[in-house]
């Protein structure tokens, strides 16, 4: 999941076109980008899309962010939404165990109501401080909790904490260890301003050193760089190809660390490899 483009629920006319596009995953948003007035429409617009027999044929991965447990829009979201082609339902504001336990029970009963027969996932949103000091318990609540998503926006500005990168790359650091400690992946959050390309790849490449799967993009702009910065290298490829081959060679004689290329290998680093090949279907960049 290098790249999860944000495509507004409100917007019906550009739901084929990210289709068309080349985020890996699409993120479709009831809850920020659609005025109040606007919820039950988009809620229809979005459900009546997720139903198209070719959308759900596409094989995409396809993401819905609800409104929140504590709206009168939850439950409506749901019973829209939680269908077969839907990947993973994005909470917002999650701050307690009781709150991801709660939107897990309800949305069994929403793939109940729909026919679901295959589980949707839950992808919490930490943008709150009480959220990020409790991330790891929170993923951790309940099994269908997936991943952690990173809001810096709503974290930061409310509590007057300035966008740099020392502070950015603290609070990825916070979220990051609490998805390892969970056993769940982190997504980074979204970067706001469009125009300034080298501000979203020096975020992406602080994200991706620190283990995050992918970064989250509001226009089509930003997908070629998420891709680009997320991507597996043809070299990483070989060298990890090059490790598991040297870790098979060395198992044969029963050692389980070995020197490769003037490093110790043991089975972190090869289970590292192993990863890294497993996800490069579709992953790989040309450097």
């Amino acid at each position: 999941m290098r790249s999860k483009l944000f495509v507004p629920g409100a917007r019906p006319e550009l739901f084929d076109k990210a289709m068309a596009g080349a985020a890996d995953v699409l993120s479709f948003d009831l809850e920020d980008s659609v005025p109040e007035a606007g919820k039950a429409a988009a809620r229809v617009q979005v459900g009546g899309f997720l139903r198209r027999t070719d959308v759900a044929a596409s094989g995409r991965l396809l993401i819905v962010r609800c409104n929140g447990t504590d709206t009168a829009h939850f439950a409506a979201d749901l019973a829209a939404v939680a269908l077969p082609s839907v990947w993973l339902l994005n909470l917002p504001k999650v701050e307690s165990m009781a709150q991801v336990r709660d939107a897990a029970a309800a949305l069994e009963r929403a793939e109940a109501g729909n026919g679901v027969a295959r589980p949707i996932g839950l992808l919490l949103n930490i943008e709150t401080p009480r959220g990020l000091r409790l991330a790891a318990e929170l993923a951790a609540a309940h099994p269908r909790v997936a991943g952690l998503q990173l809001g810096l926006g709503d974290l930061f500005a409310p509590n007057g904490i300035a966008r740099t990168p020392a502070n950015v790359h603290a609070t990825l650091f916070a979220l990051r260890l609490a998805a390892a400690e969970a056993g769940v992946f982190a997504c980074d959050g979204a970067f706001p301003d469009v125009g300034d390309e080298e501000g979203f790849r020096a975020e992406a490449t602080m994200a991706r050193e620190l283990g995050f799967i992918g970064k989250s993009c509001i226009h089509p702009r930003q997908i070629g760089l998420a891709n680009a910065v997320f991507g597996v290298s043809d070299a990483a490829l070989a060298e990890a190809r090059r490790i598991v081959a040297a870790a098979a060679a060395a198992a044969a004689q029963g050692r389980g660390a070995f020197l490769f290329e003037g490093r110790m290998i043991d089975l972190p680093f090869l289970r590292r490899a192993e990863a890294l090949l497993a996800a490069a279907g579709g992953t790989r960049t040309a450097s």
